[in-house]
């Protein structure tokens, strides 16, 4: 019997940075399996102060009804035109190579992605997602969906399905609001919601029973670096007591999107690693973060000399907390320091960025 084997891109979003496939050359390579998930990956997870091991999924589907955010490259990966019926076969043979490749008894908690959201049933049919509840059931279970799409009755049935009594909040509703600023969230992402729409599906999802975690962007389009920082700062204070789980994504340049387009006019730059430090240092609350792409011109990155060690410093803050470990970092010396600096002092939204 051949092996799981894992390998591990820093290219890509914060859901298509890991590719999972048994190395065996008379089987069939990742890119012509047709029914298998976009990506798969076990590791572990800080999730309500407690480090677990946990199994990350994201799900071929329909596709985002939405589907106008300027950084996503979604759009590219879902299937085609298929009949509900085709897109439901599609998602439980890929539910069945989750079960194959993977022990699901060695993850306390498995966080559930898609193109858009998981609780849309014309992306995600109930047949399906019913069989993914039966699959984790007694799992702690975060599955993404958009704020449109969280339905009181939804969530109940999945909770029951998931629910045998292991963890007091089984599952949590996770949605990337990006931004508590309204203007922000439309102008710069396109993001097609309200900070009040997701204030409402906060309200549904815990009338349900589930628990909420927030994804935030940091630095979209069209922000300088001192704006980012600020709005970062200003989105955790707004979410502290509402979400019981917070998620800092620096933005990177993914491929054939309209964030590409500009970062390729060096109309985009994204965010220094040095400002990732700071929001995280004055967040009121631990804020998770992954900078995938980190030290990447892609993705978050300072001048290539210190970045690698920011990231994994950066990595080792999610699972541990350690504001000291914080502290130790932003003392970290690197000329590029200076330049930081100085762009937050100098940069301007009619002349930037400054740096690439």
């Amino acid at each position: 019997m051949s092996r799981s084997c894992i390998r591990k891109s820093s290219r890509g979003s914060e859901y298509t940075v890991l590719r999972v496939w048994r190395a065996n050359d008379t089987e069939v390579p990742p890119e012509r399996e047709p029914d298998r998930p976009l990506a798969a990956w076990a590791g572990r997870d800080r999730i309500l102060g407690q480090v677990m091991p946990a199994l990350t999924i994201i799900l071929k589907t329909g596709g985002c009804a939405h589907n106008r955010c300027r950084m996503c490259s979604y759009r590219h990966v879902r299937y085609g035109r298929l009949t509900q019926v085709e897109l439901e076969a599609g998602l439980l043979a890929q539910l069945a190579w989750i079960r194959n490749n993977f022990q699901l008894d060695d993850y306390e908690a498995v966080k559930v992605y898609t193109s858009g959201s998981l609780f849309d049933p014309k992306e995600v049919p109930v047949q399906a997602r019913d069989a993914l509840a039966k699959m984790m059931r007694g799992k702690l279970v975060i599955a993404e969906t958009r704020p449109e799409y969280v339905n009181v009755d939804d969530l109940n049935k999945f909770l029951t399905l998931i629910d045998n009594g292991t963890h007091e909040t089984p599952l949590f509703v996770a949605m990337g609001v990006e931004t508590s600023n309204d203007t922000i969230r439309e102008k710069c992402i396109d993001k097609g919601f309200s900070w009040d729409d997701f204030v409402r599906a906060t309200a549904r999802a815990r009338s349900a029973g589930a628990g909420v975690k927030a994804y935030l962007l940091a630095k979209p389009p069209f922000l300088t670096e001192r704006e980012a920082i600020d709005d970062m700062i200003s989105s955790v204070r707004d979410l502290s007591g509402m979400a019981d789980m917070i998620s800092l994504n620096p933005c990177t340049v993914q491929r054939n999107t309209e964030l590409e387009h500009y970062w390729r006019l060096g109309a985009y730059r994204p965010p220094y690693l040095w400002s990732i430090l700071t929001i995280l240092s004055q967040s009121p609350v631990h804020l998770t973060c992954d900078p995938l792409g980190g030290g990447q011109e892609r993705g978050p990155h300072n001048c290539g000399v210190c970045d690698g060690s920011l990231v994994k410093g950066i990595r080792d803050y999610s699972l541990s907390a350690d504001r000291m470990l914080l502290s130790s970092l932003l003392a970290t010396s690197c000329p590029c320091k200076e330049e930081w600096e100085f762009v937050l002092q100098e940069e301007r939204s009619y002349c930037m960025p400054l740096t690439r």
